[in-house]
């Protein structure tokens, strides 16, 4: 298997063009903002599990060793209560794009596509370490 083949730098690699694709589609989103009957488009969220295979990630759970201690694990099935967001309003003319709303989605996925690109960039400086040839 080559370097570059690693299942984290695979699934890194999958989530960056992920991000390519997403903010191709905002931009559509907001280019066609004004668009009689134009409903935006988005991309199903990326599964880092659907990508890692026959990977599997290891389960953490914790316990309370202290009748005192807070309880950390949450009602729904979600570590951080996620919620669903209010869907935004159709115009009179049917368009179902808000500009606020889009601009956030293409500001997050700027920083989430950062943030994937910085956790490559160091993987390969790791692995040039570990080799020797950094």
């Amino acid at each position: 298997m080559g370097l570059l083949n690693m299942p984290v730098l695979a699934a890194l690699t999958d989530k960056m063009r992920w991000h390519q694709e997403r903010q191709g589609l905002l931009a559509e989103n907001v280019a066609n903002a004004e668009t009689p009957d134009y409903r935006g488009r988005d991309l199903k969220q990326f599964n880092y599990a659907e990508v890692s295979g026959p990977f599997s990630s290891a389960s953490v759970t914790t316990t309370a060793t202290q009748p005192m201690h807070f309880s950390v694990g949450g009602d729904s099935g979600s570590a951080f209560n996620a919620q669903k967001m209010a869907n935004f309003e159709v115009t009179p003319e049917g368009n179902g794009v808000s500009l606020e709303d889009e601009m956030m989605k293409v500001t997050t996925n700027m920083m989430d596509y950062q943030v994937a690109t910085g956790l490559y960039q160091k993987s390969i400086k790791i692995l040039r370490t570990a080799l020797g040839k950094a």
